[in-house]
């Protein structure tokens, strides 16, 4: 078996074997005395990548890389050290892998979204660097067998669950079908077991089969004068697997476990072939598929076909040409293997325009889940595939809508959409589409632009973000009118007011974990929905109550304005700049205790305020009103009453004899079916408020009355 240094050796340009074999040397060095967990010396992982990387046909940078991934985290190699020795397009492709070796998979959903993200940015500055980690993922899981059960199992549903996917969607079907079959072992081992068994065990009868299949397919060829190629390929386990549990089917009824392939020179030989074949064996209805008129949306190209044999046995059998040939084995990759090739350059340039394509949309979103769930459908669905009246094929996730179809076709007309035909029949936008269907987007240049409504039935993650894209753009100063009042609102509802909690520090600590560039920007992301309410709130209230110093470090006359109205006085000392919570509304005569914030002054709360269990004592200071207090202040008062007929008017009645001013009354049926009002008061000191609740409750339909915080 030939060694990567034979492999090396083969580089017919003496200029890349030399730069080769010097990564070689200095990772071997690099890495003397290390071992991995198989005690194996460590250095045999970087070699096995490079090795799978130069069975790839990858170029001779991204092999480099590959003896060269680990070095800079380690050893004690610098990037200076790389750079100097190695150039900057090594170093730029080791310093890429690196960053994705530090990604770590766990359960917090949002980390590993922002991890995921991180990974498609990495292949979107250089594609390379996620088909280096592939081949590095792939020797791991080659070597799984040495770590704990518990590690196996994390690192196989990971591997499933994101590079699998992401190797299908650049079409490198080799490594792809590999890591399947290896996360299989480890995730199911039982199944795993069943299937290398009992096909092992039918292994002989099976081979004789698809010699004869592949006996007759030459025959085939060689009687019609094509030149061809045509041979007989297990299917991976993982596939069988999936079908068993798809279909509800045991192994014994998986007819089709081997595909035969027959590779020709030209396409129209291939449907040529396809022809003939059907001619000679019927056909399975509904199992003939044609990827060369359609590729999937990986750019895979081929035909596929199931037919049944005289003697009652199914196989598949799959027509290409060998340029098809190369790029579904090898997807992406043979841009770099087959290089002189002008039609694996435009396979290339598609497969990097989706990667493309999901970086552009992926920078309208703010949230990196929201990036995941948006990517979902469009990397590990299957898709669809419809046409426009023109018949140009637009490839789809599954139960995709007309909504979806408009936005793949382009952003205005989506914008513009106000129906669909589908098959020339008009259907609702939240339709779902099938493989074959004709589809006609209907648009006006009067419509205002797209549903927020239609973000609850899209599939695809470009759509969902190019609608998220419409209203962050177009509805701005609305967005800001909306988040703020909805963030008023909430903030109210909390107890707190806004204008005290989003100071300049508390902003400034959020964008840093929510990446907003301006007040403006945070307030209309709330607005359009790309944040919650809460998400905002939660945080700037908990940088709230953590930024306030101790009491010592700011009750100085240098440190706080002097308030004109001198209406309360705090440990003896007046003229403070001073409000008031409006989660307690404390009115002259209430108990008060002063609440110390940086460079806001004192926020004077009720001694009773709930909200005040929340807050550090030692940042609370005594407080008691002055005598010359000439200010209007507002007070809740809640009442409960078996009966609310005629019981505003009453109400009302007894605050205008007192000749104080109602501002807000908000009325409701509480679960035990009595009435609730909820009424502020403009007042001027708590004799007023205490007898108006005196007199209230004198009359026989209410309940109780008394004093609200808003908690």
């Amino acid at each position: 078996m030939k060694t990567v240094l034979d492999k090396i050796y083969e580089y017919n340009d003496e200029k890349d074997r030399k730069l080769l074999l010097s990564a070689y040397s200095y990772a071997e060095l690099m890495h003397e005395g290390q071992k991995r967990a198989s005690g194996e010396a460590y250095f045999t992982h970087p070699c096995a990548v490079a090795e799978i990387l130069i069975d790839l046909g990858m170029d001779v940078p991204s092999v480099a890389a590959a003896f060269l991934h680990d070095v800079i985290e380690d050893t004690q190699a610098t990037d200076e050290d790389i750079r100097s020795r190695f150039g900057e397009e090594i170093l730029t492709l080791v310093d890429g892998v690196t960053k994705l070796d530090k990604i770590r998979f766990q359960t917090h959903e949002d980390e590993d979204a922002e991890n995921f993200r991180k990974i498609f940015v990495a292949m979107a500055n250089d594609v390379r660097v996620i088909i280096i980690k592939l081949a590095d993922r792939l020797h791991n899981m080659r070597s799984l067998n040495f770590l704990s059960n518990e590690r196996q199992q994390r690192i196989a549903k990971e591997t499933l669950d994101i590079f699998t996917p992401l190797a299908g969607r650049l079409g490198i079907s080799q490594i792809k079908c590999e890591l399947e079959d290896l996360c299989l072992k480890y995730l199911d081992p039982e199944a795993y077991e069943h299937l290398v068994t009992s096909i092992h065990q039918k292994l002989a009868e099976r081979r004789s089969f698809v010699e004869f299949v592949v006996n007759e397919l030459k025959k085939m060829l060689e009687d019609s004068g094509i030149k061809g190629e045509v041979f007989g390929r297990p299917k991976h386990f993982y596939s069988i697997y999936k079908k068993m549990k798809r279909q509800g089917k045991s192994l014994d009824q998986i007819y089709d476990l081997s595909a035969v392939r027959v590779i020709v020179g030209s396409m129209e030989e291939c449907y040529e072939v396809l022809g003939k074949i059907h001619k000679e064996w019927k056909p399975v209805p509904g199992r003939i598929k044609d990827y060369i008129a359609t590729p999937k949306r990986n750019m895979y190209q081929s035909l596929h076909t199931t037919v049944v044999t005289n003697f009652g046995q199914f196989f598949e059998i799959q027509i290409r040409t060998q340029e098809m040939h190369k790029m579904a084995e090898y997807g992406i990759a043979a841009h770099w293997k087959y290089k002189e090739q002008k039609s694996s350059e435009t396979g290339f340039d598609q497969r990097l325009s989706w990667i493309r394509d999901v970086m552009d949309w992926q920078g309208s979103l703010n949230d990196s889940k929201e990036f995941v769930d948006s990517l979902k459908n469009d990397l590990y669905s299957n898709e669809l595939l419809v046409f426009t009246p023109q018949g140009k094929v637009i490839s789809l996730p599954l139960e995709a809508t007309p909504v979806d179809f408009a936005y793949a076709i382009h952003s205005e007309v989506g914008n513009k959409c106000t129906g669909a035909k589908v098959n020339s029949r008009i259907v609702p936008l939240n339709s779902a589409l099938h493989t074959g269907d004709v589809c006609e987007i209907l648009t006006s240049p009067n419509t205002k632009g797209p549903s927020w409504d239609w973000l609850k039935f899209v599939k695809s993650g470009s759509a969902r973000a190019k609608i998220r894209q419409f209203f962050k753009k177009e509805m701005k100063e609305e967005n800001i009118r909306t988040g703020k009042a909805m963030l008023e609102a909430e903030a109210k509802r909390k107890g707190y007011n806004l204008g005290d909690i989003l100071t300049e520090e508390s902003f400034r600590k959020l964008s840093n974990k929510l990446v907003f560039s301006s007040v403006n920007e945070m307030m209309a992301s709330v607005g359009y929905g790309a944040v919650s309410v809460n998400q905002v709130l939660f945080k700037l209230i908990d940088y709230y109550k953590k930024e306030i110093p101790k009491p010592a470090e700011v009750l100085s006359s240098e440190k706080l304005k002097h308030s004109p109205a001198g209406s309360v006085t705090v440990k003896g000392m007046g003229g403070l700049l001073v409000r008031f919570a409006h989660c307690c509304n404390p009115v002259p005569g209430d108990d008060i205790i002063g609440f110390v914030s940086r460079g806001r002054g004192v926020i004077v709360h009720r001694g009773d305020c709930p909200n005040l269990a929340d807050i550090d004592p030692e940042r609370l200071q005594p407080a008691q009103w002055t005598g010359d207090v000439d200010t209007e202040f507002i007070a809740g008062i809640k009442i409960i009453a078996t009966d609310d007929n005629g019981l505003v008017a009453f109400v009302t009645a007894e605050i205008s004899a007192m000749r104080l001013a109602m501002t807000q009354i908000n009325g409701r049926l509480n679960k035990d079916k009595r009435a609730e009002f909820d009424i502020k008061i403009k007042l001027n000191k708590r004799s007023d408020i205490d007898l108006l609740v005196k007199k209230l409750k004198k009359d026989s339909r209410i309940i109780d009355v008394y004093r609200t915080t808003n908690r």
